[in-house]
This record gives C-alpha cells, sequence and structure tokens, in this order.
C-alpha cells in the first residue's frame, strides 16, 4: 500500500440529530464522484460502539502505521517518542494532559485543555508541582508541550485508557479507566485535586482570569511492539471537521465538510481519475468504512453508472 494516497476523514458523520440534519441539505458533488469510482474496502473498515476508548479514526490510523490498535491500548505515547528518534528501550508510556473538571450536579465535564491558555512557563511549573506526587508510585513524567506531558512507568503496559478526544467536554466518569486495574491512577486524581484546590499556582491563575486546572487525563498507553513498525507512509489526516464535531455546531460542519470536499476530496479524485492508486476511509462516531481502487466486473461497473454509492446512503453506517 506504499503507493497509495491515503486520504482518512475523521468525523466525517454522526448519529446526532444535528448532523443528521446538517446531512440532509449537504452536497458533496467531488465525494460522491470519487465513491462511485472506488470500491468497498472490507479488510480496511472495522465496526465499534460509541463507548469505545478509541475513536474510530485513531484505529483507522493505528492500522495504517502498523501499530497495535486494540481498544484503549493504542501506543500513540511511544510512538511519538519513536517518531522523535528517542528510544522506547520496551518501556509502556502515556501521554498526561493537564485539564480541568468542571464539576456540576449531575456531571464531570473535561473542558478542552486548549482553552486553558497553558503556556510552555506555566506547563513546566505545573509539572513541577505534580511530578514529585508520580514519581512516589513509579510515574515518571516529562514534558512533551502546553498541554501535553509523557509519562512512563510499567502501569500502562496494559491499562487501556479513553483518547482525549472521546471525553472531551463529556462526563469523564463513563471513560474513567477500569478502577480495578487503574487504582492507583484514581488515587492520583483525587489527590491531585485537592493538591491544586487550594494551590498557589491557580490562585494565580484566577487572579489573571484564567481557568484553574485540576486534573490530568491520561491517554494514548502502552509499549511499542518490538521490533518498532517500519516508517509507513502516513495518511493524510484533514483535522477540519473535528472542532465543530466535538462542539456540536453543525452548521460550522457542513461548511467545513464543504471545504474539505472542494479540496482534498477533489484532489484524491483526479488521482484515482489519472490513474493512483487511492484509498478513502471515513471515520464516523462507531465505525470505520474504508474504499480503494480496486479491479471492477463489467457488472460492477454498469451498477455505478447507474447507481453509484454515494455518501448520503452511507452516512449512517458511520
Amino acid at each position: 500500500m506504499s503507493d497509495t494516497t491515503h486520504l482518512l476523514i475523521p468525523y466525517a458523520a454522526s448519529a446526532s440529530p444535528g448532523c443528521q440534519q446538517a446531512l440532509q441539505g449537504l452536497a458533496l458533488p467531488h465525494l460522491d464522484r470519487l465513491l462511485a469510482r472506488l470500491s468497498p474496502h472490507p479488510a480496511q473498515s472495522d465496526s465499534g460502539e460509541e463507548t469505545t476508548f478509541s475513536a474510530p479514526h485513531e484505529r483507522a490510523l493505528a492500522r495504517a502505521l502498523g501499530l497495535p490498535a486494540q481498544d484503549g491500548r493504542i501506543p500513540w505515547a511511544a510512538w511519538h517518542r519513536h517518531q522523535q528518534g528517542q528510544p522506547a528501550d520496551g518501556a509502556a508510556w502515556a501521554f498526561v494532559t493537564p485539564c480541568q473538571w468542571q464539576v456540576s450536579t449531575d456531571h464531570v465535564t473535561l473542558r478542552d485543555p486548549e482553552h486553558l491558555a497553558l503556556d510552555e512557563a506555566a506547563s513546566r511549573a505545573l509539572l513541577a508541582i505534580v511530578s514529585p506526587w508520580f514519581a512516589e508510585d513509579g510515574i515518571t513524567l516529562h514534558y512533551d508541550q502546553p498541554t501535553r506531558w509523557l509519562a512512563r512507568s510499567p502501569l500502562f503496559a496494559l491499562l487501556a485508557t479513553a483518547s482525549l478526544e472521546r471525553v472531551l467536554l463529556r462526563d469523564v466518569r463513563a471513560w474513567m479507566p477500569d478502577a480495578r486495574e487503574a487504582r492507583t491512577l484514581h488515587r492520583l486524581h483525587s489527590e491531585m485535586q485537592m493538591l491544586l484546590y487550594t494551590h498557589a499556582f491557580n490562585d494565580e491563575r484566577t487572579a489573571r482570569g484564567l481557568p484553574v486546572i485540576n486534573s490530568f487525563w491520561v491517554h494514548g498507553t502502552g509499549p511499542l511492539p518490538v521490533p518498532a513498525p517500519t516508517s509507513a507512509t502516513a495518511p493524510t489526516v484533514p483535522t477540519t471537521l473535528r472542532g465543530a464535531a466535538l462542539n456540536e455546531d453543525w452548521r460550522a460542519w457542513a461548511a467545513a465538510w464543504t471545504a474539505l470536499d472542494a479540496g482534498p476530496v477533489a484532489d484524491l479524485l483526479r488521482k484515482a481519475e489519472g490513474g493512483t492508486p487511492v484509498l478513502l476511509t471515513l471515520c464516523g462516531e462507531r465505525n470505520t468504512l474504508a474504499f480503494h481502487t480496486a479491479p471492477r466486473t463489467l457488472a460492477q461497473r454498469f451498477q455505478s453508472l447507474f447507481r453509484p454509492q454515494r455518501f448520503a446512503e452511507l452516512r449512517e453506517k458511520l
């Protein structure tokens, strides 16, 4: 598949009534023409539920890169280190994202960390505050970027965790790792909330009108397989639908789809029409549907002419 141009589209559809309504008036001519040329690729498709820890596009991307695609155990943190040229040493790594849990009467919502206005200096200061607590439980933290740290511990070897995108703006209680397997993390969550509740770090943020940081989220857990996957050509993964879908802004989502159809999808169509092998992967909240360039029988060609496959017929399958 190394010579195949692969376009992987996350958040292509949702079961949300608002999304289904937006889809009714959505015209995607290039996508429909592309689907009419391509054949289903069952080997690259999969099915799941909205409650899986790993979103469909994460599972699809893991498969494309040759990574393990077990639910909640895609080793994104270890892969990130590997891509940076740092040895994984067979160790289990995880991402740790400092965040705010907004507590209400019946919800504990994880706010988008990108809205916390964390810069590198503040993130490193917070890391220095919490690192000793994690170290007592054998978890070593390393700075990676303002809203994401790296963590190393045997605890992450087999622990399934929900990806950050699954839990954003949702009730965290439905996405917590198994209490029996993650007793340490559950306790650390409680300790961090108590530590940060009255800490000067948050007092200063409050004085500046910034959101407080009172918790963290662990994701991307696991070790890389040995040997690590060889370098594969990563698919193109546009993120333009993500923000609107997570915020359920379906008008903005439809506008983003229109732009996507006129841009990357139209480019892929031109390549397919020019004879380049292509792979299109559409990902919703539950399932993945893949389509590729493949020889078709005469009957299939006639069918595509008189009853071409269109996105409107596929959206409910995602």
